[in-house]
């Protein structure tokens, strides 16, 4: 997956004339901080070289994986139109490009960001898009009282940097600011997935549907070490390759979501929660059933229509 070329081409033109020596040296310390998940009260892109490094090396990432998320949900929703979004930790704007790309009837995004060093980029990058974009400075921890409701919540790689006492009131929060669909979404970690599973039994709770990737309401049937997450391939730009002195032009970035709604959606009968095993003639499976059991299913030519799709079936996709 690439970035949209509006932002691609925003993003190519923010980063002329920086030093590939301190591209390199600030996007270790971005990757650093954010591997180790540290809250020590200080904005990961704390100042405009981390804010840069950030849009080389990670916006591709993270657009990447909220897109894939947003693909989930029309495919179960293809009722859905978002008229409007609120993004909150909307950093460069991922998930407000993500939803332009995917819900071509979008016509307001309010984008709240307390960084005032992504926060810039992000009003800059977005004065090409052809949706209206309003910013604002705001900590997602606070009471965000003034905030009102819209058709689509997102909250994306926002949670791993809040203490823990912070986020379930945040998750409240933003279900009340939600008319119809809230998008969450962690880093692919065994800690990003225990974030999302608080975040659903709150929802839950809330009176929420599930929609993705969660096929059942019943407790996650995955124990550790095992955890839920999935992963897209993200094509490297020649500078991304060289701020991270790597070979290969693609990157996996693992992720895991949760899409909520107040209106029902397609029931898929199993999502697929890790990547397919194919031999000769065979495929096995590891699903997660909407019976709330999860199971490795092998399918066989003689599974005939079910064989076909599971051959054509990748990890994430629902059956």
């Amino acid at each position: 997956m690439e970035l949209p070329p509006l932002l691609r081409q925003g993003v190519d033109a923010a980063l002329v004339g920086i030093s590939l020596s301190d591209l390199g040296r600030a996007a270790g310390t971005l990757s650093a901080r954010y591997r180790a998940e540290i809250r020590d009260g200080r904005f990961h892109l704390s100042d405009d070289l981390a804010a840069r490094a950030y849009l080389a090396t990670r916006l591709p990432a993270t657009y990447a994986a909220i897109r894939a998320a947003m693909v989930a949900i029309s495919d179960l929703r293809s009722d859905f139109a978002p008229a409007d979004m609120l993004d909150l930790g909307a950093g460069p704007g991922s998930a407000f490009w993500a939803a332009m790309d995917c819900w071509p009837g979008l016509s307001h995004a309010l984008l709240v960001e307390g960084s005032a060093s992504i926060r810039a980029w992000g009003e800059k990058l977005s004065l090409s898009a052809p949706v209206e974009a309003e910013w604002r400075s705001g900590d997602v921890s606070g009471s965000l009282a003034d905030l009102p409701s819209r058709d689509l919540v997102t909250l994306a790689y926002v949670l791993d940097e809040l203490d823990e006492a912070a986020r379930g009131p945040l998750i409240a929060r933003l279900w009340e600011l939600t008319r119809d669909t809230l998008l969450v979404v962690e880093p692919g970690t065994p800690a990003g997935w225990e974030r999302i599973l608080a975040a659903r039994e709150r929802l839950i709770a809330a009176g929420a549907t599930l929609l993705a990737p969660c096929t059942h309401a019943a407790a996650c049937p995955l124990v550790r070490p095992d955890w839920c997450h999935f992963s897209r391939r993200v094509a490297r730009s020649r500078l991304h390759r060289q701020a991270k002195g790597a070979e290969v032009p693609w990157e996996d970035e693992k992720f895991i979501y949760l899409a909520a709604s107040r209106f029902p959606g397609d029931r898929p009968a199993a999502r697929v929660i890790a990547p397919p095993r194919l031999g000769s003639g065979q495929v096995r499976l590891k699903l997660c059933l909407s019976d709330g059991q999860a199971q490795e299913s092998l399918f066989t030519k003689r599974s005939g229509a079910d064989f076909k799709q599971a051959r054509r079936a990748e990890w994430g996709d629902a059956l």
